[in-house]
């Protein structure tokens, strides 16, 4: 069941395809997206689904308060480099028809949860989440950029949604600011000519993968290619749009 429910929120192209999404399974719930499409997409928005053996938890976001409750380590093997963490979450809403019910999940995944979800995710007091390199470096490489140049639109140009999440705004540019020493230095920055298209994370999380994973200490310093157009940039050249 709950490999159902993983499968029925991130739907895979299998599942599309035979027609299981939310939109169709809660069809007559939903109501019909061209008759009253704002009242449609509140209802698909505000919902959280947790389907357990017996049962399918529904909630409205706006009603519901979230809290890790507490977290636990696995080893996975003897190889495993690192263990995997799950997070215990106790959703509880002001609606005393709706009964609280717990969600376990991958702290991999809780920033993502926490980025989707509208309600408020708050963390007992003996609850400690670790985080991942990736997200350690995420943290100071937002911190890295936000000290950078910022990148101003010519006048007309509105800011577009980022092409990676397709929620957050497109707030980053590309621009060469750091000393080259050589233009034709296959290693150098090169000259970015795309348009802010990539939000700050999604191009942080870019550069996080295209990382040595063995070589921590060298990610700040390194240069990887423009996702868009390749050509090379090092953090120093990340600018936020203003």
């Amino acid at each position: 069941y709950v490999t159902f429910a993983i499968c029925i929120i991130f739907t895979p192209d299998e599942f599309r395809s035979a027609g299981l999404t939310v939109q169709n399974v809660f069809s007559s719930w939903l109501g019909s997206e061209d008759v009253d499409f704002l009242r449609y997409h509140l209802r698909r928005i505000s919902v959280t689904i947790l389907v357990t053996t017996y049962h399918i938890h529904v909630a409205l976001q706006r009603d519901c308060h979230v809290t890790v409750t507490h977290s636990r380590q696995h080893q996975l093997s003897p190889e495993s480099t690192s263990p995997i963490e799950i997070l215990n979450l106790r959703v509880e809403s002001i609606n005393p028809s709706v009964r609280p019910f717990d969600i376990s999940l991958n702290s991999t995944d809780y920033a993502e949860l926490r980025a989707k979800l509208r309600a408020p995710i708050r963390t007992s007091p003996n609850v400690v989440i670790h985080q991942t390199i990736s997200e350690l470096f995420l943290e100071t490489f937002r911190a890295q950029v936000e000290l950078n140049q910022r990148y101003t639109l010519p006048s007309g140009q509105e800011v577009e949604t980022c092409i990676g999440c397709m929620q957050a705004p497109a707030n980053t540019k590309l621009v060469r600011l750091c000393e080259a020493t050589g233009v034709d230095d296959d290693s150098e920055c090169q000259q970015c000519l795309c348009r802010p298209t990539w939000c700050l994370m999604c191009l942080g999380r870019w550069f996080a993968s295209r990382q040595d994973q063995q070589q921590p200490e060298t990610w700040l310093s390194s240069r990887v290619p423009c996702p868009t157009c390749r050509s090379k940039f090092c953090i120093l050249d990340v600018c936020v749009v203003r």
